[in-house]
């Protein structure tokens, strides 16, 4: 795989106006060729998406989900008008959304939203981790990296793989609901309660049992 450099995905960011994750996904299939990189974004619909990304969004609807009783979600999804908030497709997406929260159980909805403090601690003790393993203080740094991006996958929402097509993120889905609908799509914000949350309790898996149904 060829060697990405920060300058080339800056550089492509500037020309599309994609997400730094995307373009660098995109130099890393394309081997480096900015040119190719550039169609590649074009053709998933990435580059389009990304120009509307500073558009106001602030209609939309607030979407709910309930499974069984036990795992309740309320989820805002903006739209720049009222006319796509109505449409089927956004609506269905909203719902895929909130069902996808009820399962994976994200704890923000992007990097930007996780407190500083958070990511500091988890670092420390990720760094822990690496130097009880026996691992060189110089390379340390390196695996926190790799390992603190897992963490984010984990509790970003945008970042996750979406339960009913693992093979793409929420972000990705999103990305692509931009590009057929034709307006920027925000998701703002979200709250998930589960029956029980807090208090000692025979463990159950209700996340799974979500994730089944959506099957």
């Amino acid at each position: 795989m060829a060697k990405i450099s920060a300058k080339d995905v800056k550089e492509l960011r500037e020309m599309t106006g994609a997400g730094m994750l995307d373009c660098k996904k995109a130099l890393e299939e394309t081997g480096g060729n900015i040119e190719e990189a550039v169609k590649n974004l074009r053709e998933k619909g990435i580059a389009k998406a990304a120009k509307k990304a500073n558009r106001v969004a602030s209609e939309g609807l607030i979407a709910s989900y309930i499974h069984g009783g036990r795992i309740g979600v309320l989820v805002e999804i903006n739209a720049e008008t009222d006319f796509v908030a109505k449409n089927d497709e956004f609506v269905e997406f909203t719902k895929d959304i909130s069902m996808h929260i009820a399962a994976s159980n994200p704890l923000y909805v992007k990097r930007d939203d996780v407190p500083e403090e958070l990511v500091k601690n988890e670092k420390e003790i990720l760094k822990a981790q690496a130097l009880n393993e026996g691992k060189p203080e110089k390379i340390v740094e390196k695996m926190i990296e790799g390992r603190i991006s897992k963490f984010y996958k984990e509790i970003c929402l945008l970042e996750q793989p979406f339960v009913k097509d693992p093979d793409i993120t929420v972000e990705e889905l999103l990305t692509q609901k931009i590009a057929r609908i034709g307006e920027n799509i925000n998701i703002r914000r979200f709250v998930r309660y589960e029956l029980g949350e807090g208090i000692e309790k025979a463990e159950e898996n209700f996340a799974e049992e979500v994730a089944k149904q959506l099957q």
